[in-house]
């Protein structure tokens, strides 16, 4: 045989014995024997139900804004004289003090010039009495039988001097009340938002010189689906007591939380977002006692307003709660669904009135798919195998 064969019949032979040695190994393995495993479900965390009163907590977010926003403006003109020394940005000032002063020099000659005239009015008025009571002595005397007519006693000449008197008391009050409010000020503590009068300046009737907040309270409008509104009281014409609120900003240890109170409904409908506003008062809003930051109208808040209680119902997470009226509860290691009748549902919670019992499990797991009677098992419940934990102490000696 030549060498070229023998280089191509060497490699053939070696494969076929290759082949023919696997083969035999093959043949003499055996086959693992099979186990047959119980098919145990998908494990699921349950927790249990409770029948029992729930109190309704209406949850939403709202603006913060001054209750009472006042411009100041003063109804005389002149030069300031005079301001108080918390008229800047962010200063504070009691109820009564003056904030503003203006030169009170022209206002004092008007009532110096005014009581003058009240005193000429009322002398005018002494001498027309005097001589109607002369003129009415003198016509008795010539006519003992005749009762003189109203221009003998002078009775137009009384009547006018008078009134004369009276506008003259009127100017002399004017004159008193202008004095008076070359000293403004309000009736009410209040913070300053902005002002713009400085001592020196010429102010005019009418000019507005700063713009103050009342800090007694401030109000929170909440805009609300109208049947979240259907869930707490709001006072009515007829009166009544609204519903207390939590009013919260901030986050975190930083987060502060005041108590209000829900006090009256908007009188229309938003017209962009079909919401109804409801306005809760909040009072003290800039004490800052305790670490809580003060209210400031503007802030966008966090609100909670607490219903009506109901009865004999069931509060669960609204996750639990599946296709809108269903729920999944765990029953002898088996999954059971459930018709539910929903009563309010909001972004954290579904309150029930029918269908779950005191102490049913319902599984707040989530499931890609199930079918009533499918086999679970309670992630709580499964116990670790005694070879797993064998095997785990056999590796922690080594």
């Amino acid at each position: 045989m030549s060498s070229k064969t023998l280089k191509l019949v060497i490699p053939v032979l070696v494969i076929i014995a290759g082949i023919a040695a696997a083969a035999v190994i093959t043949s003499a393995r055996k086959a693992p024997p099979r186990v047959d495993r119980p098919a145990l479900g998908p494990l699921v965390e349950v927790m249990p139900v409770e029948v029992a009163k729930v109190p309704v907590v209406v949850a939403g977010h709202g603006e913060v804004v001054a209750k009472v926003s006042v411009d100041i403006v003063p109804q005389v003109a002149g030069q300031v004289v005079k301001t108080h020394r918390s008229l800047v940005a962010g200063g504070f000032f009691r109820a009564g003090e003056v904030l503003v002063e203006i030169d009170p020099r022209d206002y004092e000659l008007a009532v110096e010039r005014a009581q003058a005239a009240v005193a000429r009015a009322k002398v005018t008025l002494e001498r027309e009495q005097a001589e109607a009571d002369v003129a009415r002595e003198e016509w008795k005397g010539l006519h003992p039988d005749e009762e003189p007519t109203a221009l003998v006693i002078r009775e137009p000449q009384i009547r006018q001097a008078e009134a004369e008197n009276a506008a003259a008391a009127a100017d002399l009050s004017v004159a008193r009340l202008n004095l008076e409010r070359t000293r403004l000020s309000l009736p009410f503590d209040g913070v300053v938002v902005s002002e713009s009068v400085d001592v020196g300046q010429f102010v005019g009737n009418g000019s507005r010189l700063a713009t103050v907040y009342g800090t007694d309270v401030v109000e929170v409008r909440v805009p609300l689906d109208s049947g979240e509104v259907a869930w707490f009281d709001v006072p009515s014409r007829r009166g009544g007591r609204g519903a207390a609120a939590e009013v919260s900003v901030g986050s975190g240890a930083a987060r502060s939380v005041r108590e209000g109170r829900v006090i009256r409904m908007e009188a229309q409908v938003d017209q962009m977002s079909r919401m109804i506003h409801v306005v809760i008062e909040v009072p003290k809003p800039y004490e800052t006692a305790a670490g809580q930051s003060a209210l400031l109208p503007g802030t966008f808040v966090d609100v909670r307003i607490f219903g009506r209680t109901m009865e004999e119902t069931v509060a669960v997470p609204r996750y639990a709660v599946h296709d809108g009226d269903r729920v999944w509860v765990f029953a002898d290691g088996a999954l059971q669904i459930r018709d539910v009748e929903v009563v309010r549902a909001d972004r954290e919670q579904t309150l029930l009135s029918s269908g779950l019992e005191n102490g049913d499990l319902l599984i707040v797991s989530s499931l890609d798919a199930v079918t009533d009677g499918m086999k679970i098992r309670r992630a709580d419940a499964v116990a670790v195998p005694a070879s797993e934990t064998e095997t785990s102490e056999a590796g922690g000696a080594v």
